[in-house]
């Protein structure tokens, strides 16, 4: 049988299936950040200059958990 070369060549979802991959690397990780506390607050750095933490600070751990119940009723995107 030959081949059709006018036929265009399709990528079957590879084009969709990079720009996710390509998302994911520049976010770092895969999914929904669930925390969005500062990675640096974290650290001894940020813990002895007092940044706030959920575990920490009442204010911020309200916040955080605003943030979770966005999360569960479909307000952030899912890469």
């Amino acid at each position: 049988m030959a081949e059709n070369k006018d036929k265009p060549v399709q990528d079957g979802g590879a084009a969709e299936v990079q720009k996710r991959t390509d998302a994911e690397l520049e976010q770092g990780f895969r999914g929904i950040e669930t925390d969005p506390t500062p990675n640096e607050n974290y650290t001894v750095q940020g813990v002895t200059a007092g940044k706030p933490t959920p575990e920490t600070d009442q204010d911020h751990a309200e916040k955080v958990r605003r943030h979770t119940l966005g999360i569960e009723r479909g307000d952030a995107g899912v890469i």
